[in-house]
């Protein structure tokens, strides 16, 4: 398979170290300093786009790689507002799209453990939920994707929470995520039941950016020859 890389950052290069070891070619690599080469010409080379770029460039890479014809797997976080003009483009196009706001197979199965454990306390009104994230100094959006995702899940189950704040004292109604940035800390996500009794928590720490960078590249697997919107709960079979 034929990837392109549409950022070309710590993430790119482990994708790329891990699409390698799996049999696949890396036919393009974009960053900031080739951006202008991100055209139908180059693309037409990929079998599958891989973008994990910044929040301010993503959506216009995406409508681009959409327009372009290219099957994309994106990762990145930061500009999800704009996920319903994206679905737009990808049904104007026919075209394939899988996101994840985390790729790792742990994450993933870790979001179904918090699902499940949110429908088990929210019957304990006793205890009340909270979530943080630590993150590398380097990560330009608070909070993570992966906390994002998270704290949904929870409030699917705890109507009464409407919606989520970062870092601020939370009201009755609100949910708080903490941010932490530390190096070099890959990404650790927990999310806590408070009692005056006692403490139940759920953490997945990831001990480098592998687990992610595998995802990345079964998500590009899977989506190769498919039409349409999916995620990794499609490639993992969950």
């Amino acid at each position: 398979m034929n990837i392109a890389l549409i950022g070309y950052g710590k993430m790119g290069k482990t994708i790329e170290a891990i699409a390698l070891e799996r049999g696949h070619q890396v036919v393009l690599k974009i960053d900031v300093s080739n951006a202008q080469e991100l055209n139908a010409e180059n693309i037409s080379k990929a079998d599958v786009a891989i973008e994990f770029t910044g929040p301010h460039t993503a959506f216009d890479n995406l409508v681009k790689l959409i327009g372009f014809g290219v099957p994309v797997v994106s990762g990145s976080t930061g500009w999800l507002e704009k996920m319903p003009q994206l679905l737009e483009e990808i049904n104007r196009n026919n075209g394939s799209f899988l996101y994840a706001s985390n790729f790792s197979i742990g994450v993933n199965l870790f979001f179904e453990l918090n699902k499940k454990l949110a429908g088990l306390m929210h019957k304990h009104g006793s205890y009340a939920v909270s979530l943080e994230e630590i993150h590398h100094t380097e990560k330009k959006d608070a909070p993570s994707g992966t906390a994002i995702t998270l704290a949904e899940q929870v409030m699917d189950v705890y109507t009464e929470k409407t919606k989520w704040v970062n870092d601020v004292l939370p009201r009755p109604e609100e949910l708080l995520i903490t941010s932490k940035r530390i190096d070099p800390a890959p990404g650790t996500h927990t999310i806590t039941y408070a009692s005056e009794i006692d403490d139940i928590s759920i953490t997945h720490t990831a001990h480098n950016r592998k687990g992610f960078a595998l995802g990345a590249v079964l998500a590009a697997e899977y989506i190769k020859d498919k039409k349409g919107v999916f995620s990794m709960k499609d490639v993992l079979d969950l």
